[in-house]
């Protein structure tokens, strides 16, 4: 097979020879197929399934208007729904502009064409097909139950470096200190790493030290003899007792009062234990994983987190990122969890409509995962029709002036200035590297550092 047969295809739609022809060498890093009208157009979609295709609507018979450019842009987006299709025209390219977005065009561009302008908005609509069809790889595994170790749906490079540390921090046994917003799922991330460890056929036991007031939350942890105290009519093993052999989960370990930090110590420093109102020690093997939202270094500075229980505590710190620092996962998530609850509660609905994912992408998710899981649940129960709609969730929908400005050239340098830096970081400057991780030339991308002032 030959290099051009790997390279990632882009269809252009033309009835200029000279353009077309333009248009074919412009194009570095692509195998560009070129059609003169709809009928040829449709033909090479069937043929070489592209990406991305490029589609001038004054095609023939009608190539001073753009019916014929229109039914194209119908019928490709019907064999092919998941193609990102770049309109150009020069006709009435406002109105042109919006009734090409409105049936599903990725982008509009109005004519004279410039290649290089027209090279990066190709080059963002191939990365943005490719982020899709992984996301749809990712969430294919998650309605096979083959998420991210196993449980955690995500798409982020974030959280796939966190399930990677988890997945060499488990089978080590040393306590885990995951640190991270409500609602960014530590619980389950702790169960991944007892899953993963040597214990995982042991008990998981979990405990949220925030919920359990402070006068109980000794006996819940150590357990108590009968006789104790008032009510303690039986004798009754603690958490840390009933999860010997496996892994302890001490959630909100924040709100641990200041003399039960200190039994606690004691604890993990001997690894016996006393139930109250016994003598005899107990001795528990057991691995510690514990989670907060707190700030423990600034607790530790004013004295209400003792330090050498952090340091006991905190082997390995995992700093989990919030929804909105994970780019793609909300709408990854919010189609999980449409299908769960729609199959749970037994309603009609069966995915999401365009308002809703523009809106749960462009939302700040101050509640993170479990925000989103309740306005999830909330609109399958309420949505009259078969897709979820941004009204059902209670959210803002994106207003045709926002819609619009998707695509004006602002939001475009806002879009190539992040995805250059994020680029170059990766690549640690590498120019070759990044031009390479961009999908475009190195030449381009020196032309876009000097445009944007961007250093090296």
């Amino acid at each position: 097979m030959s290099d051009s047969a790997q390279l990632p295809v882009l269809l252009v739609v033309e009835d200029d020879e000279g353009l077309q022809r333009q248009l074919k060498w412009a194009y570095e890093g692509y195998r560009v197929v070129s059609a003169f009208d709809r009928a040829e157009a449709l033909e090479l979609l069937r043929l070489h399934e592209p990406a991305v295709v490029t589609l001038d609507l004054g095609l023939p018979p009608d190539p001073d208007g753009t019916s014929e450019g229109f039914a194209a842009l119908t019928e490709i987006l019907r064999i092919k729904p998941d193609t990102k299709v770049i309109v150009a025209s020069g006709h009435g390219a406002r109105g042109s502009a919006l009734n090409a977005i409105a049936l599903g065009a990725y982008d509009f561009y109005k004519k004279p064409v410039d290649i290089d302008d027209l090279g990066l908005i190709v080059a963002r609509a191939f990365q943005l097909h490719a982020l899709e069809a992984e996301n749809r790889r990712l969430e294919a595994q998650a309605s096979e139950g083959g998420t991210v170790l196993g449980r955690i749906i995500t798409a982020a490079p974030s959280m796939l470096k966190i399930a990677r540390t988890i997945e060499r921090v488990a089978p080590a046994d040393v306590s885990v200190m995951l640190l991270g917003a409500s609602g960014t799922g530590k619980e389950l991330l702790a169960r991944a790493v007892h899953e993963k460890s040597r214990r995982a056929a042991g008990p998981f036991v979990a405990i949220n030290c925030a919920s359990i007031p402070e006068n109980l939350l000794e006996a819940e942890l150590f357990g108590y003899e009968r006789g104790a105290f008032t009510g303690a009519v039986k004798t009754t093993p603690g958490k840390i007792e009933m999860a010997s052999g496996g892994t302890l989960f001490l959630d909100e370990i924040g709100d641990v009062p200041l003399p039960l930090q200190v039994k606690l110590l004691r604890f993990l420093q001997e690894r016996v234990i006393e139930r109250i109102g016994g003598r005899q020690t107990i001795p528990v093997d057991l691995r510690i994983v514990c989670a907060t939202h707190q700030d423990l270094d600034a607790m530790q500075a004013d004295g209400r987190f003792r330090e050498d229980l952090y340091y006991r505590l905190a082997e390995m710190v995992v700093a989990i990122p919030t929804l909105a620092e994970r780019p793609g996962d909300a709408v990854l998530l919010a189609r999980h969890f449409t299908r769960r609850f729609a199959r749970e509660l037994g309603t009609p609905v069966t995915g999401l409509a365009p308002d809703a994912i523009d809106a749960i992408d462009s939302h700040a998710w101050p509640g993170n995962v479990r925000e989103l899981e309740n306005r999830i649940k909330r609109a399958v129960i309420m949505a009259e029709g078969k897709l979820v709609g941004a009204l059902d969730l209670d959210l803002p929908g994106i207003s045709e002036e926002a819609f619009e400005a998707i695509n004006l050239r602002a939001a475009r340098e806002k879009a190539d200035r992040r995805a250059i830096h994020q680029a170059l970081i990766r690549t640690e400057h590498n120019i070759s590297g990044a031009a390479k991780l961009l999908g475009i030339s190195r030449p381009t991308l020196y032309d876009l550092l000097k445009q944007y002032q961007l250093q090296q």
